[in-house]
């Protein structure tokens, strides 16, 4: 890896997204307004609210980077940039990183902004840090780009890579425990839950909504989650393609 090739890639993949209006908009207005609409679901039960959102607040930035990710990785393979940039004295890694730089910045904007808005204008009430959400929200936003910089390389369309959401995203929000505690399903659901990088997003957020301090439980699922978002984008380098067949 070169520092200068990365950080070339990361300044032109943020220029080309400035000129993209509703991708910006998807990226930093969606999360938000899901939560707002989440918030007034809830409104005459607040305490529901406080468990369901701050669970949300980590797998609303972690399926809308994986989406724009996924398809502007793709659009850069299709469209034949991917296959130019190649050519020149850039490694798969520059690319990969300078991507995941790129969609990370944008991702601390992301989970800024949820994060703001759910504790301070809808009221989400946490024992702990709001920092700690902030840290958790962006870590699941990080783990969104480093699966969508993955997928994108399997996909030959931008269809295909929403076709890839029902067997990436959907499994791990049914199994995270947002719906049921995880330790009261099947074995085997059970099992698979404990290899899915959200059930611990999901419980890194929990572990904040209860305790004031950091627990052990929190250190944990923050660097699964971490941890996830980095092996992703190792693989994510290595079955990178310069071009759709």
């Amino acid at each position: 890896m070169n520092a200068t090739r990365t950080l070339a890639t990361s300044r032109r993949v943020l220029r080309q997204l400035s000129h993209d209006p509703r991708t910006i908009g998807l990226l930093l207005l969606v999360p938000f307004l899901l939560l707002v609409l989440l918030y007034y679901v809830f409104d005459a039960d607040p305490r529901s609210f406080d468990s369901i959102g701050a669970s949300l607040l980590g797998i609303f930035p972690l399926v809308t980077m994986f989406l724009v990710t996924s398809i502007a990785t793709l659009r850069e393979r299709t469209t034949g940039t991917l296959e130019r940039l190649l050519s020149m004295p850039l490694g798969k890694a520059d690319l990969i990183a300078g991507y995941a730089l790129a969609f990370g910045a944008l991702a601390v904007v992301q989970a800024s902004l949820a994060t703001g808005v759910a504790v301070w204008l809808l009221d989400l009430r946490i024992a702990g840090s709001p920092w700690l959400l902030l840290l958790v929200a962006l870590l699941d936003a990080l783990l969104g780009t480093a699966l969508g910089l993955f997928v994108s390389a399997f996909a030959a369309s931008e269809f295909q890579v929403v076709q890839f959401m029902p067997a990436v995203i959907f499994p791990q929000i049914l199994l995270c425990g947002l719906f049921a505690p995880r330790d009261s399903m099947q074995p085997v659901l059970e099992a698979i839950s404990n290899v899915l990088p959200m059930s611990y997003a999901v419980d890194g957020m929990t572990e904040v909504l209860r305790h004031t301090d950091p627990t052990g439980d929190f250190v944990r699922d923050a660097a699964v989650v971490a941890g996830s978002a980095l092996l992703v984008l190792a693989l994510g380098a290595v079955t990178l393609r310069r071009r759709t067949p």
